[in-house]
């Protein structure tokens, strides 16, 4: 228990270690495993002695079955890390070379307990492949019992990685005394190591196997091909760049589809169901009159677009279009924009029935027996609508000259307003008196007074 009190110590140490990042994808790695110590490495003075027993583990190696060191490195770049080694041991073979003589022996020291916390500075090669060698450096503090040296370390290693975060390790570390490895409290020696490392420290927020780092949509799972970015519709679109991203679309449309094949996206085609030209959003135009259907209430006839795509019509069929024809309802002419002309005929009549207009003596009232000349009257004004009347009223001699014209103006304006109550608009009638002044036979008869007592009607021509 001691001695695992001491490797996790130099776990923590390790862990306060302020690096940058162990690979990639995971910035940290811890490692352990059982470690072997070797002095006879240390005790050959020749160099090609030095490798002679490499691998003779019975004969020099000092090994404590058990979990016996624990690594934790991090990452700081370009194939480099950095880390630090609590290891722990017992030493029971003991290699010493004879002074003067190239022999060696091996001794029990009566098993004095090895401890080392060494940091090192690793370079590894082929990092993406299952089989990474490196090399490594540093330097540390070794014990045996209470006496220690400072070392300094270097050696070799290779991880076989069996997963992405999961390796078997090995790895061998020479530790150099810089004293007389006669009188050195910790002689020269090499250290093997064999264990399992562990990646771990990769962020991976919406868990879709793609680290944050790499992750253009880190909180969203998605796919690799995506570079972990949903496709929530499936059209090989990632949302991120998917206009319609829950429509299934094409790329030429930024993953929008488009039903109706126009080469216009539903989402800008007024008409997705339809094939239409992008001059009209996508909407057909049937009757090719420049409207599209959806907005042309005469989609299969052509029309202009003031009427909504509809022909204009000519009700009365007198060939002006009634959105041309001041008389819609009425057949007219053209030179008189669709109303019919008033002939001199028309004057004639007119002027026929208004000199029959009977008043009450000396008054502007009209006889019970006068109506059905005013209804007459009435009906052939209303034939037509846009044609403009002036009502003159005249008066013969007896009297006074003001009373006469007044009397003439008031008839007049009978007339007018009795017109006016049987619908003809009052803009179309203008009224005016002119008393005696213009007889159309003597006044010293009684017949020629009854002439002169008249209504005329006169056409306004503009």
């Amino acid at each position: 228990m001691r001695h695992l009190n001491k490797l996790f110590l130099a776990a923590l140490l390790a862990l306060g270690l302020n690096a940058q990042a162990q690979d990639e994808d995971n910035p940290w790695a811890i490692q352990f495993g059982v470690n072997a110590v070797s002095t006879r490495f240390g005790a050959a003075s020749k160099f090609e002695d030095q490798f002679s027993h490499y691998f003779k583990f019975k004969e020099s190696w000092n090994i404590l079955p058990s979990i016996s060191y624990i690594n934790v490195s991090r990452h700081v770049g370009d194939g480099f890390s950095i880390g630090l080694t609590g290891s722990v041991n017992k030493i029971d073979k003991l290699v010493t070379r004879t002074p003067g003589t190239q022999d060696y022996m091996t001794t029990n020291p009566g098993d004095l307990t090895y401890y080392g916390l060494d940091g090192m500075i690793k370079y590894g090669f082929l990092n993406k492949s299952w089989f990474n060698p490196y090399v490594h450096l540093g330097g540390g503090y070794t014990w045996l019992d209470s006496k220690g040296n400072g070392t300094v370390n270097g050696g070799v290693g290779i991880n076989f990685w069996f997963t992405e975060n999961v390796a078997l390790t090995v790895q061998s570390t020479y530790k150099h005394t810089f004293e007389d490895q006669a009188e050195a409290n910790v002689p020269r020696h090499i250290q093997h190591f064999a264990g399992l490392t562990f990646k771990f420290g990769g962020k991976d927020t919406d868990g879709d196997g793609i680290y944050d780092k790499d992750d253009q949509c880190p909180t969203e799972a998605g796919p690799k091909e995506f570079m972990g970015c949903p496709d929530r519709d499936g059209d090989g679109i990632p949302d991120k760049d998917d206009q319609c991203p829950d429509e299934v679309g094409v790329a030429e449309f930024q993953g929008c589809p488009d039903t109706d094949g126009d080469g216009i996206p539903n989402k800008d085609d007024s008409c997705p169901d339809v094939a239409g030209p992008k001059e009209f959003n996508g909407c057909p135009d049937t009757d090719g009159d420049g409207l599209a259907d959806k907005d042309d209430k005469c989609p299969e006839v052509a029309g202009p677009k003031e009427n909504m795509g509809c022909p204009w019509p000519d009700t009365d069929g007198d060939g002006v279009l009634d959105k041309d024809d001041l008389c819609p309802n009425v057949k007219g002419t053209s030179a008189n924009r669709g109303c019919p002309e008033v002939t001199e005929e028309v004057i004639k009549r007119l002027n026929e029935f208004a000199r029959t207009i009977l008043f009450n003596s000396g008054k502007a009232t009209f006889k019970e027996e006068t109506m059905p000349v005013l209804n007459s009257m009435l009906a052939i004004f209303k034939e037509y609508p846009q044609a403009k009347f002036s009502i003159e009223g005249h008066t013969d001699s007896d009297g006074s000259n003001a009373l006469n014209q007044t009397l003439s103006e008031n008839r007049a304006a009978a007339v007018k307003n009795f017109l006016i109550q049987g619908g003809v608009a009052a803009d179309r009638l203008m009224s005016t008196g002119f008393g005696e002044t213009k007889p159309i036979a003597t006044n010293k008869t009684a017949a020629g007074k009854a002439q002169n007592r008249r209504v005329e009607i006169k056409l306004i021509k503009e």
